[in-house]
């Protein structure tokens, strides 16, 4: 059975991911307590169910606790378990719960959004570190239900590299495991002629292709990775977000990102993310 699982903060789009799941023809559960979840599991592995999506209801430490263990015992049964997580900035989830007017689910007229926002934020920090994790902050639904796709799509085994591009005047993506800065490299934005381009241009990657400061950072940056990569992947990880950033996340960082990925395709999985760019 391919079962995912779908946790992350209040806000964040969980719906939305669920959503594109069930129409994706995933057998869904949405906000299934915790506590339940292993016999949910067994109950629709035992009625041949084979693609399943649940999203998890996680309201207290105690049963945040035990997501871990039971994780790890449903890979051991061998089902094809993906975890997902999504999240978001604070500033972000407090305009969405704004513009919808619903309360928190962790709100109990004590605490204001914003401490509600955090205490969630500290109760799930354990669960993210096993999960794939989305940044939502500076997407709207269509590009997470992209995401979404790319995710289930990605065969199972090993671990994946996600190379994903962004401008550090937009801030930083949460989701990100091991993050390189760019804006040290010289910027064909001040070029006219590559101004209105991006990094997956022709001539924007010939400009910074031909600059030997870029041709360094591309090969420091693929040699970490590469040295690295062995130790995460025994460290039972399922997916490795690697960040480049530049400025606006048009060219610097895009051209980086194509080129990091073309290296590491042929023997690696390997998504690519450029948040910035909108098509």
């Amino acid at each position: 059975m391919q079962l995912i699982l779908i946790a992350g903060l209040s806000g964040s789009g969980k719906s939305v991911a669920l959503n594109l799941l069930e129409d994706s023809g995933y057998y869904y559960v949405d906000n299934l307590p915790a506590k339940l979840l292993p016999e949910t599991v067994r109950l629709l592995a035992a009625g041949a169910q084979p693609r399943v999506a649940l999203s998890i209801e996680l309201r207290s430490a105690e049963t945040a606790a035990e997501l871990p263990r039971q994780i790890a015992e449903f890979r051991e049964r061998g089902h094809d378990l993906r975890v997902l997580f999504l999240e978001a900035k604070t500033e972000t989830l407090i305009k969405r719960f704004s513009e919808t007017r619903r309360r928190h689910p962790l709100s109990d007229d004590k605490l204001t959004l914003t401490e509600c926002i955090e205490r969630e934020r500290d109760l799930l920090a354990g669960i993210a570190g096993l999960a794939h994790r989305m940044d939502t902050s500076d997407i709207g639904p269509n590009t997470l239900r992209q995401w979404v796709r790319e995710f289930t799509a990605v065969p199972p085994a090993g671990l994946t590299l996600l190379f994903e591009s962004f401008g550090y005047k937009h801030g930083m993506p949460l989701n990100a495991d091991i993050v390189f800065d760019a804006r040290c490299l010289p910027n064909p934005n001040y070029d006219p002629r590559l101004r209105s381009l991006t990094g997956r241009d022709r001539a924007v990657a010939d400009f910074l292709g031909a600059d030997p400061a870029t041709r360094r950072l591309l090969e420091d940056i693929r040699r970490f990775v590469s040295d690295w990569l062995p130790a995460f992947d025994q460290d039972g990880r399922s997916y490795l977000t690697v960040a480049v950033g530049c400025t606006g996340g048009q060219h610097r960082s895009v051209y980086l990102v194509e080129a990091l990925a073309g290296r590491f395709r042929e023997r690696q999985r390997v998504m690519v993310r450029h948040r910035e760019l909108k098509a």
